[in-house]
């Protein structure tokens, strides 16, 4: 068989697509039904859209479309571009070791965990923490980091900065590899700075890679990290902290409600499928190839 190597690789990730992700996918059907664990899918009693209707007029749905969405435009706003930045920043050294060193500090806040982040976050910002013990030594007014509806967003956003933003530039990182080096040495020959050179070669080069990443982001516009939501989150914050996710675990887990909650992860898929279609759309208007 040709490229039999090839495919005997490919089989244990196609694998664990099937097995972990287009099996479960039978599961949803519960999103319709009002599920009971004892008297299984097949007898359990079938409702329609019952639980879609519960969740659209329930008081919760707006701070909840609210939230979700607050946090991922932040994101999408602050996150999104910084990988890019940075990328663009590291291949503009030309010291390979300091260069290194520098990338190995930028991908290891990736590695920690969400609980040893909060852990920080706590030990650093908590009111008896270093930084308002620090602000008290300088004579100011201390800042409620942790309990502040007002920065509780922006935190969380810091933080996936902090985390992510490194290991983000790997992708970034390959693609600028990729360039055609003779494209600066003409635009060298032409007088072009490095600033230049990032702005019409660099940044058009990877704009593809950029493109296929923004519509992929899209898609999970209305998923937000459970952990981390779940870890900083506290009655001062509730009204700003509570997140589809958030919810889905309360009613879900703790009360067992797998229909209702089945519902709304089904809303949220749909949701994300839907702005994956025109972000895929609007880039190829704008003349790029998208997705798909």
């Amino acid at each position: 068989m040709r490229d039999r190597q090839l495919i005997l690789l490919a089989l244990p990730g196609a694998a664990f697509m099937i097995l972990f992700k287009y099996v479960p996918l039978w599961g949803l059907i519960i999103a319709f039904m009002d599920y009971s664990p004892y008297r299984g899918l097949l007898h359990s009693d079938w409702v329609g859209l019952a639980h879609f209707r519960r969740f659209f007029e329930n008081s919760d749905f707006i701070l909840l479309f609210r939230n979700t969405l607050g946090i991922n435009l932040l994101s999408l706003i602050f996150f999104f571009p910084l990988p890019i930045i940075l990328s663009l920043l590291l291949n503009e050294v030309r010291n390979m070791a300091f260069k290194r060193f520098v990338q190995s500090i930028v991908y290891l806040p990736h590695f920690l965990s969400w609980v040893i982040i909060a852990g920080l976050c706590f030990l650093l910002l908590g009111s008896e923490g270093v930084v308002n013990k620090l602000i008290a030594a300088a004579g100011m007014q201390q800042v409620d980091f942790l309990t502040n509806p007002k920065l509780f967003w922006i935190l969380l956003t810091a933080q996936s900065i902090w985390k992510e933003a490194g290991w983000g530039t790997i992708i970034f990182l390959a693609a600028i590899a990729g360039v055609d080096s003779r494209l600066y040495e003409a635009a060298r020959i032409d007088g072009a700075g490095r600033l230049r050179q990032a702005w019409h070669i660099t940044l058009p080069a990877i704009r593809g890679v950029i493109v296929v990443l923004f519509i992929l982001r899209m898609g999970h516009m209305m998923d937000v990290g459970f952990e981390q939501v779940y870890l900083m989150a506290n009655g001062a914050v509730a009204d700003v902290a509570d997140v589809f996710d958030t919810y889905v675990y309360r009613l879900g887990i703790q009360q067992s409600q797998y229909s209702f909650t089945s519902a709304v992860g089904l809303f949220k898929s749909v949701i994300g499928f839907i702005l994956v279609l025109l972000a895929n759309s609007l880039s190829k208007r704008f003349g790029e190839e998208g997705v798909y």
